[in-house]
């Protein structure tokens, strides 16, 4: 192994904890968000419905790149409304914070419609069996939702390889993660084995996470073995 590349690894290596923190918080966020979306589409309130499925349109007909630009720079053309609010100010001023809220917003659009599908997919018997024991949407939904969710994670484990894959643009707005250092070295040196030393790395991450998913595939899917 090349002196180059122990060199290389160790400066790209510094963006790693920002490409985790993004990449980890992301992922939850977007999950935590996209069961509450999936809740309330199943409601069937128009309102909500078509506010969600426009919400859903935006993010997913959109390149994440676009929408990283939009949350980071678009705040600045109301700054003077904004500095009247430090703390908001602040917030949004953080690239850091522009990045993890635009993979959020994101992968919660995507994986809502994972959810919503594998909810809508779930057999009538069991909603019919619910609705016979008296139960309202909101009680049905707490029942049938963890099942959903279940049988939804073989597809689910994918949107969770794209969200880190996706980190990896939140260095075009001065996030300096693993690409963040990539680039940087490549300006000092010009040299392409820099990438191959990156996606080494994102080799690496992403097939923990999937080895990671297929085990929580599996035990959660064990019922039905």
């Amino acid at each position: 192994m090349s002196d180059n590349f122990i060199y290389y690894l160790k400066i790209i290596l510094q963006g790693l904890p920002n490409t985790l923190s993004l990449g980890i918080l992301g992922i939850l966020s977007a999950g935590l968000l996209a069961v509450v979306l999936t809740c309330l589409l199943s409601l069937n309130s128009t309102v909500l419905t078509k506010v969600i499925r426009t919400y859903i349109i935006i993010f997913t007909g959109s390149p994440l790149l676009v929408q990283l630009f939009l949350i980071y720079y678009g705040p600045s053309q109301f700054s003077d409304t904004l500095s009247k609010m430090p703390a908001l100010y602040e917030l949004i001023s953080s690239s850091w914070f522009c990045a993890y809220l635009a993979l959020t917003l994101n992968s919660a659009a995507y994986t809502t419609q994972i959810f919503y599908g594998a909810l809508k997919s779930l057999p009538q018997g069991q909603w019919q069996a619910c609705q016979a024991l008296g139960m309202n949407k909101k009680q049905t939904l707490k029942v049938v939702m963890p099942y959903a969710l279940k049988r939804a994670l073989s597809t689910y484990s994918n949107e969770v390889v794209f969200v880190v894959k996706g980190t990896a643009l939140v260095s075009m707005i001065q996030v300096m993660d693993i690409m963040g250092y990539s680039n940087q070295l490549n300006g000092d040196y010009y040299d392409f084995s820099i990438f191959v030393v990156a996606g080494l790395i994102y080799l690496l991450i992403n097939g923990l996470l999937s080895t990671i998913m297929r085990v929580i595939e599996k035990k959660a899917l064990t019922f039905e073995n």
